[in-house]
């Protein structure tokens, strides 16, 4: 909870806004609280059932911006157009499903947009040790698309995508419209 609402603050500190499924409890609950209590800028993309599950409707209303959505795949898609960079807290099956989404789609050349597991207390070791073993395995054919940062410390992870963000502005695209223009 403290990691979220540190989080939180970097985000806020950072003029940026956070864009997030909406939930008010837990740990994402604890990062919109921290950007909100530093005057930063919160919407929440929620689908309508998890509404009284995931968050209060009070709650909800302390949101800059609130989107309901018919179900998860609209949730997960509109996340996905608003945000410039993912950031995967701890958490359980559903924060593991929605990164595990983002690093196939950057796979599948869909985006180049920063992904980070903030590795609190070493939460993520798992997880990168099975990300190695695929790769050694063979079954990530395009790992140098997978390149998730994995962060330890709160106070990095904005720095981190800014740099990778940064970095991958930079990469020289000549020649990449006339191959889209061929296919």
């Amino acid at each position: 909870m403290a990691a979220g609402r540190a989080l939180g603050k970097e985000i806020a500190e950072y003029g940026l806004r956070l864009i997030y499924g909406g939930g008010t409890k837990g740990i994402m609950g604890a990062v919109a609280s921290g950007v909100l209590s530093n005057g930063g800028q919160v919407t929440g993309i929620i689908p309508e059932f998890l509404i009284d599950m995931e968050a209060t409707r009070h709650s909800l209303g302390q949101l800059n911006e609130l989107i309901v959505t018919p179900d998860m795949h609209t949730r997960k898609h509109a996340m996905f157009e608003r945000s410039d960079a993912f950031v995967a807290l701890p958490g359980g099956i559903g924060t593991l499903e929605e990164i595990v989404e983002i690093m196939t789609w950057a796979q599948l050349g869909r985006h180049e947009k920063p992904m980070v597991f903030a590795n609190v207390n070493g939460f993520w070791d798992p997880m990168m040790e099975l990300m190695r073993h695929m790769t050694d395995e063979g079954f990530v054919h395009t790992a140098h698309r997978v390149q998730p940062l994995v962060i330890d410390d709160i106070s990095e992870i904005i720095p981190g995508i800014m740099a990778q963000a940064a970095e991958n502005a930079s990469i020289d695209r000549d020649g990449e419209d006339a191959v889209i223009s061929k296919m």
